[in-house]
């Protein structure tokens, strides 16, 4: 099985659960940067879930039932302590991170997302302003290089100031002020170019 066939496969099965849990979900990661555009590689799928009103054992059965399992030992436990399902999709072996969703700025995120088809699975996608901010909490240098290029490609449309002003309020909760400047010189460098 190709590379590009696996994701398809788990990104199926992804859509068909997330239809099943019935509650608000979208892809954020690697994947919504390549459906925003800019092309890069990936070869797992990150998305985030909405946990309000959810029993974790429900999520996991219903995942189960699509053929999405854990991937470590104990996955419950983890999932209680860090609210994120580290599964994969069984058929395909592609890698799966689905974050539960709590936050102010997720809810919002989840209401503005925008459905996507993947070459036959629609899953809603995190719009290009809300990846960037989830882009500059990770902060890992792909994930630099990915606002990077979804500033340059989405230049006339990014709210910047919006943007600029939930990247604040994270890095002032992450008590990593630092960060902030140095979103902000990336975004600058960007921009002038």
């Amino acid at each position: 099985m190709t590379a590009d066939r696996a994701v398809t496969e788990a990104l199926s099965a992804l859509s068909a659960a997330f239809e099943d849990l019935a509650a608000p979900a979208m892809v954020i990661g690697g994947m919504a940067v390549i459906a925003h555009g800019v092309p890069r590689t990936t070869l797992d799928v990150d998305a985030t879930l909405c946990a309000e009103g959810l029993r974790l054992d429900r999520v996991f059965e219903v995942f189960a039932r699509h053929g999405i399992e854990p991937r470590i030992p104990d996955a419950r436990t983890f999932a209680e302590e860090r609210q994120v399902l580290l599964l994969h999709h069984r058929t395909s072996g592609t890698p799966l991170d689905v974050s539960l969703a709590w936050l102010p700025f997720e809810r919002d995120a989840l209401a503005r997302a925008t459905p996507i088809d993947f070459g036959g699975a629609t899953l809603a996608v995190v719009g290009v302003d809300d990846l960037i901010v989830y882009k500059a909490i990770a902060w890992r240098e792909r994930d630099r290089t990915d606002i990077e290029r979804l500033l340059a490609l989405h230049r006339g449309s990014v709210d910047l100031e919006r943007v600029r002003a939930l990247v604040a309020e994270f890095c002032a909760l992450l008590e990593e002020p630092s960060r902030l400047d140095e979103f902000e010189a990336l975004a600058a460098r960007v921009l002038r170019a």
